[in-house]
C-alpha cells in the first residue's frame, strides 16, 4: 500500500516544484535545481518505500543539528539546558533580537543560537567533534561514504555573516568558551553534511522504535531521552514554521534550507523528502505537501 501511495507523489507535487525559492544566500546551495525530488520511507520493519531520486545526496543543513543533539543528549545530559532552553521561538530562526531578549540564552536547540551553542558545548567535551559526528550517522546510516560537503562548508562561512554575528553575541554573554572562530567553523562543518533521502530515512529509525536502532538492536538514546528529543523536534524542529507544519503533519520532524525534511511515525518508519525549493520559514514547499499526502493516505498520524 505504501509503495503504491509514494509512487503517485512526484507527479502530484511537480507543479509546486517553482513555488518557492532554492536558498541562494548560501551560493553553493543556491545551484541546485528546484526541479529535484526524491522521498523515502524506512520502515521499523525493514521494508522501505521510495520515489525519485532517493540515492542523491544533498546539503542536510539544520537537519544536522538533531545529530549534534543526539551526541549532546548522550554526553551532556541535563547539563545541557544550563546554556539553552526549551521554549518556543517567536522569531525567526536566526534572531539577533530575541537572544538580548532573552539575556543572551537561546530559546530553544534548532534555533540558530542554540544550535552554535550545543557546537560549543560538545567542542568543550570533545575536541574531535567533527569526527564524533561522522562516526554517528555513518553507524546509522550503515554508509561509510557520508561526508562533509567542504564546499557548502566554504560557500557558508563566506556568506555566514548573521552566524558569525550571532556566535559574537553568544560569547559576550558568556555562552560560548570557544574561540567564536573554532565553534564557527566546526558548525559550518555540521550543516554540511550531505546524504540521500534513503541515508536520512535509515539514520533517524531508532526515534520511531524507542531509542533502539531496530536493523542491530542497539540503543543510541534511552526511551526517555528518545521522547525528550522527538518532542524537541515536534515542537522545535521547522522553527517559526512550527505550528502550521504540526497543524499538516501532526509528527516530530526536522527541516533545513537545503530542502530536506525528515518526520518521526513512531512505531512505524521514518519518512524523508527532499525538494530544493522553500517557503518563507526555510522548509521545502513540495515536501510538505509531498508528507501531508503521504501521511494522510497512509493512515499515519498519531492523532
Amino acid at each position: 500500500m505504501y509503495q503504491a501511495i509514494i509512487k503517485e507523489i512526484p507527479e502530484q507535487v511537480r507543479p509546486l516544484f517553482n513555488q518557492g525559492k532554492v536558498a541562494d544566500y548560501i551560493p553553493a546551495l543556491g545551484k541546485v535545481s528546484p526541479m529535484k525530488f526524491a522521498m523515502a520511507a524506512k520502515a521499523v520493519s525493514g521494508e522501505i518505500y521510495y520515489a525519485g531520486e532517493v540515492d542523491e545526496k544533498f546539503s542536510l543543513q539544520s537537519i544536522s543539528k538533531a545529530f549534534a543533539m543526539i551526541l549532546a543528549i548522550r554526553m551532556l545530559g541535563d547539563d545541557l539546558w544550563q546554556k539553552v532552553g526549551r521554549s518556543l521561538s517567536a522569531r525567526a530562526f536566526n534572531s539577533i533580537s530575541q537572544i538580548e531578549e532573552y539575556g543572551g540564552r537561546p530559546r530553544n536547540p534548532f534555533t540558530n543560537g542554540g544550535a552554535i551553542a550545543i557546537v560549543d558545548l560538545l567542542l568543550t567535551h570533545d575536541v574531535h567533534y567533527l569526527e564524533s559526528l561522522l562516526i554517528l550517522v555513518r553507524k546509522l546510516t550503515g554508509n561509510r561514504k557520508i561526508d562533509y560537503d567542504r564546499s557548502v562548508a566554504k560557500s557558508e562561512k563566506e556568506f555566514g555573516h548573521r552566524n558569525a554575528a550571532i556566535a559574537y553575541f553568544l560569547k559576550s554573554y558568556g555562552i560560548l568558551k570557544n574561540q567564536v572562530e573554532d565553534v564557527l567553523d566546526a558548525y559550518f562543518v555540521q550543516c554540511s553534511l550531505a546524504m540521500s533521502c534513503n541515508d536520512l530515512s535509515r539514520s533517524l529509525l531508532f526515534l520511531a522504535n524507542r531509542g533502539v536502532d531496530p536493523k542491530n538492536e542497539t540503543v543510541v538514546l534511552t526511551p526517555q531521552q528518545n521522547r525528550h528529543l522527538n518532542a524537541l523536534l515536534m515542537m522545535f524542529g521547522t522553527y517559526d514554521g512550527a505550528g502550521d507544519f504540526v497543524f499538516r503533519i501532526g509528527l516530530p520532524g526536522k527541516s533545513g534550507v537545503g530542502g530536506g525534511i525528515a518526520v518521526i511515525v513512531p512505531g512505524k518508519m521514518v519518512i524523508a523528502v527532499w525538494s530544493p525549493a522553500l517557503d518563507e520559514f526555510g522548509t521545502s514547499v513540495a515536501g510538505l505537501k509531498a508528507l501531508e499526502i503521504f501521511i494522510e493516505k497512509g493512515d499515519l498520524g498519531i492523532f
